[in-house]
């Protein structure tokens, strides 16, 4: 059985090298180019499962190439940048990322950032996800809408159980604060981040062992949100 098809889009010649080893070595099938023009072609060619994308690309910035990629797929896409500032993250996750990773970076994590984003897009284009979602003590029957901790249930708000399941439906992923105000309570609280925070701190109260030392619910510090991935 072959392996997911990765589309690397880096114009770096070493880097290119260092994932095409690392990568095919852990069983990935590798398309590679150099530019943004040549990304976006790749991607219509070749429809890969993934890719891999560089921001600081020679022709078009990678920004862009985030935004035509969005314009007619849902492929996952995770940045591999050298730009580390809090709003280039932001500003790609917005635009349609999956996931970023500031380089150097360790392959160990960006196979693991891999394994959840083709995951996530195995269940988008499959069933509707789980009915049950679970990880450690944490149990959520997205039927019936009860949560479970340590099988005594846990009563929610509204607001706070859609925060939780908004999480759930991109568990691994990166989430920003725009895009889960924007999920959660509108296109018009997007700029609403105090309304987050409260509530994230409730919801960590209420599911967390220890809410300082979250487990489950994870800060990344100026962007957003992440819920550990089963």
């Amino acid at each position: 059985m072959e392996g997911p098809k990765i589309l690397v889009v880096e114009d770096e010649q070493e880097i290119r090298r260092f994932l095409r080893a690392s990568l095919s070595h852990h069983g990935y099938r590798l398309v590679e180019a150099d530019s943004g023009r040549d990304g976006l072609m790749q991607a219509g060619s070749q429809q890969p499962d993934l890719v891999i994308l560089d921001l600081g690309l020679p022709d078009i910035d990678g920004m862009e190439v985030i935004r035509q990629l969005r314009s007619w797929s849902q492929m996952p896409i995770i940045v591999l940048s050298a730009r580390g500032r809090e709003a280039e993250k932001v500003n790609a996750l917005d635009a349609g990322a999956d996931d970023y990773l500031t380089k150097p970076f360790s392959v160990g994590e960006l196979l693991a950032r891999m394994r959840v984003a083709l995951r996530h897009a195995t269940q988008i284009g499959g069933e509707a996800g789980e009915p049950v979602f679970a990880i450690e003590n944490l149990r959520v029957d997205l039927g019936r809408r009860q949560v479970f901790l340590s099988d005594q249930e846990v009563h929610l708000t509204p607001i706070e159980y859609r925060l939780l399941t908004t999480l759930i439906k991109h568990a691994g992923k990166v989430i920003t604060h725009r895009q889960l105000l924007k999920e959660v309570w509108g296109p018009d609280s997007v700029l609403e981040t105090q309304y987050l925070r409260v509530y994230m701190a409730q919801l960590r109260r209420k599911i967390e062992g220890d809410p300082a030392r979250p487990r489950f619910l994870l800060t990344e510090p100026g962007i957003g949100y992440r819920l550990t991935a089963p």
